[in-house]
């Protein structure tokens, strides 16, 4: 390819709509790459913070210190700790009030950590949408701009007696850039979408099981109490 058909003087000669559909598609996949940095950090961060907690409360630990060393430092702890926390909080504030059952004690805690998975969700689905966006429309918009262009190709065609693929090339080519650079935005926003949607149903999953089996945990504590026993509360199968 001579310098007349370099890749930056097919850009720069070409019609207005499509130098903007590329400028819409170069701001896309720079839009794309940044969700899913910053999305891999957080969703490998909730799997690495639910792997450790998980393993602190299946040992058999007093739920009265974990609780404490959670809310230590005044930040607001999330992933499965987060749903652990809202639970303990509920279940001890409605404990100390008099004249509430054991079921009603149980059923307060399991609403928290219902709001505090949801949140909890929220933030872990955050732009997500934003990729599946990008990732389903950036190969139209792409094609668009094609379409585009190979039309003011043709249509410049009508100006001359004699056509030749060299009057033609120039503008065919700049046309499948557009294309070229829908499907680079495309693709990685597809494949990203679809291991980080992966990601949050699993770890969805998880807090969904650990709610479950706290709630059966605190509900055995709340009856303990209701007859009289003093046991601390513990993780696990204490």
């Amino acid at each position: 390819m001579n310098d007349n058909l370099s890749l930056m003087e097919l850009v720069w000669s070409a019609s207005p709509v499509v130098q903007l559909v590329m400028l819409l598609l170069l701001v896309a996949s720079v839009a794309s790459w940044a969700i899913i940095v910053r999305k891999r950090g957080v969703l490998s961060g909730a799997v690495a913070s639910s792997n450790r907690f998980e393993s602190d409360f299946w040992s058999g630990g007093d739920l009265t210190e974990i609780y404490q060393q959670l809310t230590r430092g005044g930040a607001s702890p999330t992933a499965m700790a987060g749903v652990f926390e809202a639970g303990f909080r509920a279940f001890r504030r409605l404990a100390q009030q008099g004249g509430v059952s054991p079921g009603q004690v149980v059923e307060g805690a399991q609403r928290a950590m219902r709001v505090a998975q949801t949140r909890e969700m929220d933030r872990l689905e955050e732009n997500l949408a934003t990729l599946a966006t990008i990732g389903s429309t950036s190969p139209y918009v792409g094609l668009f701009g094609t379409v585009w262009g190979i039309m003011n190709s043709f249509t410049a065609l009508g100006n001359v007696q004699s056509a030749t693929l060299a009057m033609v090339a120039p503008g065919i080519a700049e046309a499948l850039i557009a294309t070229a650079m829908g499907l680079f935005a495309a693709i990685p926003a597809v494949i990203a979408y679809n291991r980080y949607a992966d990601k949050v149903t699993r770890l969805e999953v998880r807090y969904d099981t650990f709610a479950e089996e706290f709630a059966t945990i605190l509900e055995r504590h709340a009856r303990h109490r209701a007859s009289g026993g003093a046991t601390a509360a513990t993780g696990g199968a204490g």
